[in-house]
């Protein structure tokens, strides 16, 4: 199947998504309206000062509030556990994720499984999650993964050192508030690596087998605004026009996950983050340009169109257009300092063989590659990454 071909398209939306100064408060609001009496909002320590207004405000309302921040790192399943178990003692009627995508995917996770009808490890994989019983709202605080408009929630399996998927229609929230000035506080690194992440979900959906004209569209905007302001705001952290713009970017990659998703760079990512425990963002970008290589002659077209939203003027030359996207990509990564080369991360050139056979588990992310992946394949990308 190529790009275009499937013409059956199915968009979950997010119930209501607010975009602006003070979006964040406009959540206590509509948790007031809703007649919530008891509130489980799901953060990480780095976000507690961020929290402080929105905290202040639900309590205004009179609800009773749970705060929950006890992830390191991105989240794994006994951590999911955890927090479900403090929202059941708490019998929470609403859900409310600020953060990363980390905080997100577990509010959204700790929503959809409360009542106790379904076990997490039933509901990993595509469309096995039975519901969703409480009222769930996601807060970003980076501009990276989308998560707020998402069907997805991952979480680390350290008994496979893999991160697992759950994908349902249920886990798309009732509710998403985008606050640019929530973003103002990321270090550059995390700046870089959540760009990245966002420029990559755009890209492995635009050049991806189930591409589609109603989600190109998200994917061109969001590449288009990453490879303009992602630079500026690693640069200056309180350039909020290019915070905005990053923002919007991710919330396009995001928009794009649900009805496409992603491909080969997100799978071959997850060894990377369960087993070595690298940031999602990084080890996006420590493999997106080598996967591109992989992936260009099987769509030189939709990669040059790729070229021309980043930026690139156009040659006539599709081919030398499309090697020109790839080029793009790691200049933005360059520009952003992060360090290419899997091996200053703690990865040993022995390790290829097993993050490959991990790897090609993935298979709900592979087929939609542009390319098939074999492990051999899988194998040959880490080596030139490395």
């Amino acid at each position: 199947m190529s790009p275009g071909e499937r013409q059956l398209l199915a968009i979950n939306n997010v119930g209501t998504l607010s975009f602006g100064s003070g979006a964040a408060l406009q959540c206590a609001s509509d948790v007031r309206d809703r007649g919530a009496k008891s509130v489980f909002l799901v953060t990480t320590r780095p976000t507690l000062d961020l929290c402080q207004p929105l905290i202040r405000a639900l309590r205004a309302t009179g609800c009773a509030l749970t705060v929950w921040h006890d992830m390191v790192g991105e989240p794994t399943i006994p951590e999911f556990k955890d927090a479900l178990q403090a929202a059941r003692r708490a019998s929470v009627d609403a859900v409310i994720g600020l953060g990363g995508g980390s905080a997100m995917d577990v509010a959204k996770l700790v929503a959809a499984l409360a009542d106790g009808r379904q076990q997490i490890e039933a509901a990993i994989g595509v469309d096995k999650l039975l519901g969703r019983a409480l009222w769930v709202a996601c807060i970003p605080t980076t501009a990276g993964t989308g998560s707020e408009v998402t069907p997805i929630a991952i979480l680390g399996d350290h008994t496979q050192d893999l991160k697992k998927g759950v994908v349902s229609r249920h886990l798309v929230p009732d509710a998403a508030y985008l606050d640019p000035s929530l973003t103002l506080t990321m270090p550059p690194a995390v700046t870089a690596a959540t760009g990245l992440d966002a420029l990559t979900h755009c890209v492995e959906a635009y050049a991806n087998r189930y591409a589609h004209p109603l989600v190109d569209v998200y994917a061109l905007a969001g590449m288009a605004l990453i490879a303009t302001n992602l630079e500026r705001a690693f640069r200056n952290a309180q350039d909020l026009e290019a915070r905005s713009a990053l923002l919007r970017a991710s919330l396009y990659g995001g928009l794009c996950l649900g009805p496409v998703n992603t491909a080969a760079v997100h799978a071959l990512a997850y060894p990377l983050g369960g087993e070595f425990h690298i940031a999602h963002g990084l080890a996006n970008a420590l493999l997106l340009p080598h996967v591109l290589h992989f992936n260009v002659e099987a769509a030189p077209e939709r990669y040059a169109d790729i070229a021309r939203a980043l930026g690139v003027t156009p040659s006539g030359n599709v081919s030398a257009d499309a090697r020109q996207a790839i080029s793009r990509i790691e200049a933005l990564i360059s520009g952003c300092g992060v360090q290419v080369g899997m091996r200053h991360f703690g990865i040993e050139r022995a390790d290829i063989p097993r993050m490959a056979s991990a790897a090609i588990t993935v298979t709900r992310l592979l087929e939609r590659n542009l390319r098939v992946v074999t492990e051999q394949d899988a194998v040959a990308i880490y080596e030139a990454a490395w």
